[in-house]
């Protein structure tokens, strides 16, 4: 991990060496982070919840649901802002020896996962052609899970693993591939097709 200031190459710390190349690069899609990290659909629903009780015997009527919705208003606002700018801020690259997480607003860092010491992929639909994709590594994570907010599998605070979130679903039998070719003796490519909304998927296994 480590800090950048200056870029030679977009999203990455550093040029790249002359047996290194991308083989993809993109940032998240910020309707993705609105939904998925920063939950605006529910908060939408809570504050729809709440301008319907003004009607409720004893609320406080129209004028009280105006205010609801105003309120609701500036709060999505707010949360849908924080996703752009998420999402204007990391970079995200794939090249044929490790993934690059560029990331952090007001502290951006630069992450490496050498994609030999990725043990698997999971990969979680995320709506409108968008997938998140959560990167089990070998031994434990450096980072803590604060750390690599909101870049990392929710609810594995005590195991962090990285996550590139809001990702188009072409890149997932890329990445699966790419996988497979860095170090065949531990990956094995999988189907290109993108999974039912229902559970999370493998896209890269260990042998």
């Amino acid at each position: 991990m480590m800090e950048h200031e200056i870029e030679p190459v977009k999203g990455l710390p550093g040029d790249l060496p002359k047996d290194e190349a991308i083989v993809w690069q993109g940032s998240p899609a910020w309707q993705g982070l609105a939904r998925s990290v920063f939950h605006t659909r529910l908060v939408a629903v809570w504050f729809a919840f709440v301008a319907m009780l003004a009607f409720v015997a004893g609320g406080t009527g129209l004028l009280g649901a105006a205010i609801t919705v105003g309120v609701a208003a500036l709060g999505l606002g707010l949360l849908v802002g924080l996703a752009w700018l998420q999402a204007r801020s990391t970079v995200y690259t794939l090249t044929n020896k490790r993934i690059v997480m560029r990331f952090g607003m007001a502290l951006p860092k630069c992450v490496n996962l050498p994609l030999a010491l990725v043990e698997s992929a999971d990969l979680k639909p995320a709506g409108l052609g968008h997938a998140d994709i959560a990167l089990k590594m070998h031994g434990r994570f450096p980072l803590g899970w604060l750390q690599m907010w909101p870049h990392v599998r929710p609810w594995k605070v005590g195991t962090p693993q990285p996550m590139l979130r809001a990702v188009p679903d072409a890149l997932v039998p890329l990445l699966a591939e790419t996988l497979a070719k860095a170090d065949p003796a531990r990956h094995r490519p999988v189907a290109a097709a993108v999974p039912t909304p229902s559970d999370a998927q493998p896209i890269g296994v260990a042998a």
